[in-house]
């Protein structure tokens, strides 16, 4: 058996074109949905992400600004840009690109972007909606996610074992908890579990979030598994170069039903869901 591929490209293509038409609707009532993405530092990777997101946001009609500053920005700098965007009335979601240098608190940054112009879901206010169920934004990846199980006919996991390796509060904690609305069992696995494998192969949805390529075996893999793949890891050029998962792609596709590649599954369906969110602020800021 090959598993069948969830192709992220394409699903993401299907959501941006509804998105955009209600960015359309949205801009015969006066509104523009706008996002303004924050670079702090030339981290190449952070670059490629940051121009990926603001091209997505300008072919479905939505207003994008950069900010970039300099590496040696400090953390007051950093907040004053911050707050303006807070007061900018045309600017709807507000992203500061992670990882921030050495001299900035992460934490603080994001917990003075306004709560509802968090379109990355990282504020604890809205993270602790999304824990009761209530979720303003949700964290883009995980989002993402939920959209293709969806896609594939998942939507009520109801009876599902679903198992989660990773515990960031990006991904492997918003997706635990998403799981759970849906009505899923959910087993979180992390760096101090014990016999990994034998929880793994329990998964009818195995979630992998990592950070380590090629990690999870097709031998971890249970018979007919979902397998949602979430690393993105940049080979050495001595191992060939390019990217790949947390999932070791070859194996895991002989064991489970369907798999998501790296590149062209969950990626994709990451931006997207910014632009969701993107619209959901516009949508509040009309009323």
């Amino acid at each position: 058996m090959t598993a069948k591929i969830i192709d992220g490209k394409a699903l993401a293509e299907k959501v941006r074109g509804r998105i955009a038409d209600e960015v359309a609707a949205l801009k015969v009532k006066g509104i523009t949905p706008g996002l303004a993405v924050v670079l702090v530092g030339d981290d190449p990777a952070s670059q490629v992400y940051v121009r990926n997101k603001v091209a997505a946001c300008e072919k479905v009609g939505m207003k994008s600004v950069m900010h970039r500053m300099p590496a040696t920005a400090s953390e007051a700098e950093l907040l004053s840009v911050v707050q303006t965007l807070n007061n900018d009335a045309t600017i709807h979601g507000i992203l500061v690109q992670l990882p921030l240098p050495k001299q900035i608190d992460e934490k603080k940054v994001l917990e003075a972007i306004a709560v509802d112009k968090d379109v990355d879901g990282f504020h604890a206010e809205n993270v602790g909606a999304l824990t009761i169920g209530e979720p303003r934004f949700v964290s883009c990846t995980p989002a993402g996610c939920m959209e293709m199980l969806a896609d594939i006919g998942m939507k009520d996991l109801r009876g599902k074992h679903a198992v989660v390796v990773g515990r960031s509060n990006i991904v492997g904690k918003p997706m635990a908890l998403l799981l759970l609305h849906a009505n899923a069992t959910v087993t979180i696995c992390h760096s101090g579990t014990k016999d990994l494998a034998a929880i793994t192969r329990q998964a009818d949805i195995l979630v992998a979030a990592v950070g380590r390529p090629r990690f999870i075996k097709g031998n971890m893999i249970k018979s007919d598994a979902v397998v949602l793949d979430v690393g993105i890891n940049r080979l050495p050029i001595e191992q060939g170069g390019g990217l790949v998962g947390d999932v070791d792609f070859e194996s895991a596709k002989e064991v489970a039903s369907y798999i998501t590649p790296v590149p062209g599954g969950v990626g994709p369906m990451t931006i997207t869901m910014l632009l969701q969110n993107t619209l959901v602020a516009a949508r509040a800021a009309d009323y």
